[in-house]
C-alpha cells in the first residue's frame, strides 16, 4: 500500500511568499473557530434528534437546522427548484416505506428455502404462487452496450431468475442500486415474481438483519403495485443450484405493506465572481441522515442509550459542508457553488441518487462534486480521499491539507471498494468528477468502526481539533478547484470517464 504523502504546516512557508501568506490566511476559511464548527457536530449529533432516520421527525429537524444556517450565512436557495418554489432551500423526496419481512417458503423441488432464514422479501404484497421459472441472466438491458438479457426469453404469467449487482461488480451499492431497476424491467415484461440471487461480498447475516426490518424505497412513481421481489441467499449453493435447476417453482409469502413517506434534500446555493466561469459550478455534497433508534440501528442497544447519534456518520461531514457554507459566501470563488445536504444515504444513497436523476441546476454545468462522507477515523493527522488520483484535483486537495497541517492518504482498503459505497457515485455514473473527502483512516483497524453505526458515536467523543481542520481544508480545497482556469477530468481509462464524455459532449 502506498505510504501517506504527510505535508506539514511549514511547508507552506517554505513555498508561498509573504504577501500571498497573507492573502491566503485571510480567506474567511482560516477565521473558522472550533466553537462553531462543534456546536455543528452537537446539534447534529444530539439525542434530540433522534439519530435522524429518514422520513422521520429527526431528520426534518436536521434539514430545517442546515437550512436555515444557509439562510443566516447568505447561502440563497437554488435557482430553478421549481419543486418546491424558489424561495425554497428543500428539494422533496418521494420514498415508500414497508413493514419487515414477513413469513413464506419458496419451493424448488425437495429444496425449501424459509422467510427471514434464507430469503428475504424486497418487496410485494402477499401471493402464493406455482408458476415456470425462466432464468435471466442479470435481468438488465444496456443498448449502448448491445446487451438485453432477456434477448429470446418469454416471461409473461413466469418468475423470473436473476444474479444480483452486473457483471463488472457486486458491490453491495451497486446490488441495491440495481434491484428496483430489475424488477421494473421484469414486471414491464409481465414477469409475475423475481427471485434474485445476492452474492454481495458480505456475510449473508448482515444482509438479512439489515433489511428484514422496516425498509425504505425510492417511490417509482406509478400507481401499478410492485411484483414480489425476493433476495436469496447466493451463497447457499445449494440453494443457487436447486434453483437453476428446476423449471417451476412455489413462492409463497404474507408480503410487506407499503406506505409513501418523504424527506428532503437541503440545497443552497453560492453565486460565483467570474463573468464567464460563474456558469459553472462546484457541487458540495454530505448526507445528513442516519439510522434512527433502538432496533433501527441494527446494532446492539441498551434502555439506557439506544439512540445511533451519528456524529461520524455523518454529523461530520455536513459540519464540513457548513464551514464552507459560511467561508465561501463571505468570499465567493470564481465558479458557483451548489451545496446539498443529501437525505436517504443510509437506505442506499437515495438521496443522491435522485438528486442526481432531478438535479436543480443542469449536471452538465457542475464540473466536480466534492462529498463528505465519514465512517470512523484513526488518524488525526490525514484526510484520506476515495477517488484522489481518479478524479484530477490531487494537487488542489493536497496543498489545501497542507495548509492545514495534514496530510492526504489515498483510497485507504482498496479492497472494501469505498469509492462507490457512498453518495459521489451516484454523481459519478453521471459522469461528474466526484471523490470523498473522509476523516483519516489508511486501512480498517484499531477504532475505525469502534464507534460506527453504534450508540456510542457521541459528539463527545469526537477529536474537535481535527473537526475544525478537516472543515477547514474541505472547504479550502474547494476554493481552490472552483478557482482553477480548467476542469479538473476523470484519469484516462477511468470507468466513468465514457459517462463525462457523454455528460459533457467532449
Amino acid at each position: 500500500m502506498k505510504l501517506p504523502f504527510l505535508l506539514l504546516p511549514l511547508g507552506l512557508a517554505l513555498t508561498l511568499p509573504a504577501d500571498a501568506q497573507k492573502k491566503t490566511s485571510s480567506l474567511p476559511e482560516f477565521q473558522i473557530k472550533k466553537s462553531e464548527t462543534e456546536a455543528h457536530i452537537r446539534f447534529l449529533a444530539g439525542d434530540e434528534l433522534m439519530g435522524r432516520r429518514t422520513g422521520e421527525q429527526g431528520n426534518f429537524v436536521a434539514a430545517r437546522y442546515i437550512a436555515e444556517q444557509f439562510r443566516k450565512l447568505g447561502v440563497v436557495p437554488v435557482p430553478g427548484n421549481a419543486e418546491t418554489g424558489t424561495s425554497s432551500y428543500f428539494q422533496r423526496v418521494p420514498f415508500e416505506k414497508m413493514g419487515a419481512n414477513g413469513a413464506g417458503e419458496i419451493a424448488a423441488d425437495a429444496e425449501i428455502m424459509k422467510s427471514g432464514t434464507d430469503w428475504i422479501l424486497m418487496a410485494g404484497d402477499a401471493v402464493d404462487l406455482k408458476a415456470p421459472l425462466v432464468y435471466a441472466s442479470f435481468g438488465l438491458e444496456n443498448a449502448a452496450k448491445s446487451w438485453d438479457d432477456y434477448k429470446g426469453l418469454d416471461v409473461k404469467g413466469k418468475i423470473v431468475l436473476v444474479e444480483s449487482g452486473t457483471p463488472e461488480t457486486q458491490t453491495p451499492s451497486e446490488i441495491i442500486a440495481t434491484s428496483t431497476e430489475k424488477r421494473k424491467i421484469a414486471q414491464d415484461k409481465g414477469a409475475i415474481a423475481v427471485i434474485e440471487l445476492f452474492n454481495a461480498p458480505i456475510p449473508w447475516n448482515t444482509v438479512s438483519k439489515f433489511f428484514a426490518g422496516e425498509k425504505i424505497s425510492l417511490a417509482e412513481g406509478s400507481a401499478a403495485k410492485s411484483i414480489p421481489h425476493a433476495w436469496v441467499n447466493g451463497k447457499e449453493a445449494k440453494f443457487a443450484r436447486a434453483l437453476r435447476a428446476v423449471k417451476e417453482v412455489t413462492f409463497k409469502t404474507s408480503g410487506r405493506v407499503a406506505k409513501p413517506v418523504y424527506s428532503y434534500n437541503v440545497a443552497g446555493y453560492i453565486p460565483g465572481t467570474d463573468a464567464k466561469l460563474k456558469e459553472e459550478y462546484i457541487l458540495l455534497s454530505a448526507h445528513y441522515d442516519h439510522v434512527g433508534v433502538g432496533k433501527q440501528g441494527g446494532q446492539t442497544y441498551t434502555p439506557e442509550d439506544s439512540i445511533f447519534n451519528g456524529a461520524r456518520d455523518n454529523a461530520f461531514g455536513v459540519t464540513a459542508l457548513l464551514t464552507a457554507a459560511e467561508a465561501l459566501a463571505k468570499n465567493p470563488p470564481k465558479r458557483s457553488i451548489v451545496i446539498v445536504a443529501l437525505t436517504g444515504e443510509e437506505v442506499g444513497l437515495l438521496g443522491s441518487k435522485y438528486y442526481a436523476s432531478h438535479p436543480i441546476m443542469p449536471l452538465n454545468k457542475c464540473i466536480f462534486n466534492m462529498n463528505s462522507d465519514g465512517a470512523g477515523y484513526n488518524d488525526t493527522t490525514i484526510v484520506s480521499v476515495m477517488g484522489l488520483d481518479r478524479t484530477g484535483a490531487r494537487a488542489e486537495i493536497e496543498t489545501a491539507c497542507k495548509a492545514f497541517g495534514l496530510g492526504v492518504y489515498a483510497d485507504p482498503s482498496p479492497e472494501q471498494g469505498l469509492f462507490d459505497r457512498s453518495d459521489n457515485v451516484s454523481f459519478a455514473k453521471e459522469g461528474v468528477p466526484a471523490p470523498t473527502f473522509t476523516p483519516g483512516f489508511k486501512e480498517f483497524n484499531g477504532d475505525i468502526m469502534k464507534n460506527y453505526h453504534q450508540v456510542t458515536d457521541h459528539p463527545e467523543t469526537v477529536d474537535f481539533n481535527y473537526l475544525l481542520k478537516f472543515s477547514q481544508a474541505y472547504t479550502y480545497a474547494t476554493r481552490l478547484i472552483a478557482d482553477r482556469k480548467t476542469a479538473p477530468q476523470w484519469s484516462a481509462g477511468d470507468k466513468y470517464e465514457p459517462a463525462a464524455k457523454k455528460l459533457y459532449g467532449k
